[in-house]
């Protein structure tokens, strides 16, 4: 016995021609059936986008997600680069862009987001033109400001998902607390030299930002990346990271790193897993709260502003430097950066002095009249001056903005990094 055949078939055979073009009706869906199909996806969105739609995880409801969510990446630098650049190809619709920089030489090295020419602009228009190249479909926002305790809730209340690619303590705190406050996903990432980390912090499902530091480090504690140095494929791993914990969190899929920090060692090629749990006694998050508003967050972090001058801290200008070393009594220059640096650039005659040794190498002062310390860009150099008063040491001065200050208004032929 032979099973029935299916309703167009049956019709064909028993209709000849007309069976016929009935089956065809039937096994071709008309335009408007394929747009309803393809639950408002364009053609061109179909071709772009064909690999997530193989994916069940994602498919043709998680692209439309995917197209409706709005993306907010602070900092678009070494992590802001791979992330923005992935979350744009993936087709979320629209990507917010804060920073207030301009593209630097030094930046290519792991900024991926940029290129040679881009060189002297302003990051978050030239980010936003490569983003449109390669996805004419994603709306790119840009927010060229410095995120502060007056803006950040305005600035980030409109996303879906909050991307913190910064590089400084404070603003770390004023994202978490300002993601907390507004009941938002804080997609983490950090990088230092040549190991990095990520996580995603959300208050409504796990740990905050504050569960895991609840104080920040001592001001000058961990170098920047302009002072220590990065690897620069290192971004490129945690921003990947980043990205793929941001699509995860828009799309509701997989397991997302809340709860869980992701330790990468790129040296040995090796990936850790710690768990970080809610602290009850976090006083943001937590269930007895104290802190409801942002705060100021250079203060509690111990950073000076950046306009309060130097008055208690004697310091002196590329310009007074070189009137003083052509003086009968020309100062002794201490370079206090580390030895790598050295082989980069220095400054003749100086005396190479590492800012951790300083302390253990005073005798190597004795005589000197005076002294003159300089690191790369003048932070160093102004907690070694610190330290040499504290220790008892007098006429001790930093050079204002470091050597690179002197580079640039002195010496132009000397490189700059």
């Amino acid at each position: 016995m032979h099973a029935p055949d299916p309703p167009a078939l049956a019709e064909s055979a028993s209709g000849g021609r007309k069976g016929t073009t009935l089956r065809a009706r039937v096994a071709t869906p008309s335009h408007a059936q394929r747009r309803a199909q393809w639950n408002g996806l364009g053609h061109d969105e179909i071709v772009r986008y064909s690999r997530h739609l193989l994916l069940g995880e994602v498919g043709i409801e998680g692209q439309r997600r995917l197209r409706a969510s709005k993306v907010l990446i602070i900092g678009a630098g070494g992590l802001g680069s791979p992330t923005a650049l992935y979350l744009a190809a993936a087709g979320v619709g629209e990507i917010g862009l804060v920073d207030f920089d301009r593209v630097d030489a030094s930046n290519l090295q792991r900024q991926i987001l940029y290129t040679t020419a881009d060189v002297g602009e302003r990051k978050v228009e030239a980010a936003r033109d490569h983003l449109r190249a390669l996805n004419p479909g994603v709306v790119v926002r840009i927010h060229e400001t410095t995120l502060s305790r007056d803006n950040a809730l305005e600035i980030l209340r409109p996303y879906d998902v909050i991307v913190d690619g910064t590089d400084n303590f404070s603003t770390r705190y004023l994202v978490n607390d300002a993601c907390v406050l507004l009941g938002k996903p804080n997609v983490y990432g950090s990088i230092y030299r040549f190991e990095g980390q990520a996580t995603v912090f959300d208050a409504r499902a796990g740990p905050c930002y504050r569960c895991l530091f609840p104080e920040p480090p001592p001001p000058g504690a961990v170098p920047s990346c302009g002072e220590a140095g990065v690897l620069g494929v290192l971004p490129g791993f945690v921003g990947m990271v980043q990205a793929t914990e941001a699509v995860k969190q828009i799309l509701k899929i997989g397991e997302p790193l809340v709860g869980r920090l992701l330790l990468y060692d790129a040296l040995a090629m090796r990936v850790r897993e710690l768990t970080v749990r809610k602290d009850p006694d976090c006083v943001i998050c937590g269930p007895t709260a104290t802190q409801h508003e942002l705060i100021d967050y250079p203060a509690f972090c111990g950073v000076r502003p950046s306009d309060s001058g130097s008055v208690d801290r004697p310091e002196i200008t590329p310009g007074e430097l070189r009137t003083a070393l052509r003086g009968s009594e020309p100062p002794l220059l201490v370079d206090v950066r580390e030895p790598g640096e050295w082989d980069i650039v220095g400054l003749e005659g100086a005396r190479r002095i590492p800012k951790d040794e300083l302390a253990e190498r005073l005798d190597e002062f004795v005589g000197a009249s005076s002294l003159v310390l300089y690191c790369h860009s003048g932070r160093r150099g102004e907690e070694a001056t610190d330290l040499l008063l504290r220790l008892g040491l007098r006429n001790v001065r930093n050079l204002k903005g470091g050597i690179d200050a002197w580079a640039k208004e002195i010496d132009p032929s000397l490189p700059r990094y």
